[in-house]
């Protein structure tokens, strides 16, 4: 497993570019940025290099953040790719909670699925899929 950072921001303006400007001001990259509402607050859910030390400066910022694990697929980045992945998932009646896609260098792309219950990753690269580390993903947090 991978960790998301997921941030909590109350609905009002100017929050989400306060956010992002803690983690820039403590050098933090983003390589993706999602964001789904409610009528009070926002979800925000983070890739990034170093997620723990990002939750840790939202944090002293008072900003509400947690690490989630969630599972990181490389594929190609052509046509058909995700599509192949969730039918897989759904044929081995994995509960996808939700996922997330972003290009990288090289023609491959990176699926991040968040899926309910244990035993996914292995099923997953059982199945031939690649799999990744947090190491292959982003700058592993220093203990």
């Amino acid at each position: 497993m991978i960790s998301q950072l997921t941030v909590f921001l109350t609905n009002e303006k100017g929050r989400l570019a306060a956010a992002c400007r803690t983690l820039a001001d403590a050098d933090i990259n983003m390589q993706a940025l999602f964001i789904a509402d409610t009528a009070d607050f926002g979800i925000v859910r983070i890739f990034c290099d170093t997620p723990a030390r990002a939750a840790a400066v939202l944090a002293e910022a008072n900003f509400r953040a947690t690490l989630t694990p969630v599972i990181a697929v490389s594929v190609a980045d052509e046509p058909g790719t995700l599509a192949r992945l969730l039918e897989f998932c759904n044929e081995e009646a994995m509960n996808v909670e939700y996922g997330y896609c972003f290009s990288t260098a090289g023609g491959t792309a990176i699926d991040v699925l968040k899926i309910e219950g244990d035993g996914a990753e292995a099923a997953l690269a059982d199945a031939g899929f690649k799999v990744l580390a947090p190491e292959e993903v982003y700058v592993v947090d220093p203990s």
